[in-house]
């Protein structure tokens, strides 16, 4: 089980800093000319390893392992999305979060899953999250790398960091504009 954690650990942070060298260092600027809020390399590998920390935590947690959390981190502001069962889930998730080294700050962008799903509703609900991606991937305003997508019975919520209110507006048009998306939940913050 030991062996398993650590490869997982090593993997995803070897992706994160894979995914930080293939975004490139300087990002373009969006459809107003305006150039997004910069970070360095170095920052991107720290974000990376705070997230991996973040992951690894909630994995390690016997109580929260099992939940589906995204997590983003933005020079080390720690932004957590998915659906929870509970607000419990929600106070212990952010009580780990809180104590991993690394983490300034938690933006709580988790939500609360009422009733309970079918397969049929999972399935239907992986399809909407695969066109959602594909949407956001296709549209050349929206950096959906930055984008997290959570679908639950067809409600779509959108999380993790963008650069301005524009790409997080055009996000959210392109999301609901989906076949079978009943509503989108904006979860998304503006790079600081």
């Amino acid at each position: 089980m030991k062996t398993n954690l650590g490869l997982f650990v090593l993997g995803t942070t070897l992706a994160g800093v894979l995914t930080v060298f293939v975004a490139g260092c300087s990002k373009p600027s969006d459809s107003t000319g305006t150039p997004p809020p910069s970070t360095t390399v170095g920052t991107e590998i720290d974000d990376s390893v705070v997230t991996t920390r973040v992951k690894s935590a909630l994995l390690a947690d016997p109580d929260v392992k099992s939940f589906d959390f995204k997590v983003e981190t933005r020079k080390g502001e720690v932004q957590l999305s998915g659906f929870v069962d509970n607000q419990s889930q929600i106070d212990h998730a952010t009580t780990i979060t809180r104590g991993v080294a690394g983490v300034s700050s938690i933006d709580n962008k988790l939500s609360l899953k009422g009733a309970a799903t079918t397969v049929g509703n999972k399935v239907d609900d992986g399809i909407i999250t695969t066109k959602v991606k594909t949407a956001l991937l296709a549209d050349a305003n929206v950096k959906s790398f930055d984008i997290t997508v959570v679908t639950r019975k067809d409600e779509v919520q959108l999380s993790g960091f963008v650069d301005n209110q524009s790409q997080m507006d055009r996000a959210i048009e392109v999301a609901r504009g989906i076949e079978g998306v009943r509503n989108v939940r904006n979860e998304m913050s503006i790079k600081k």
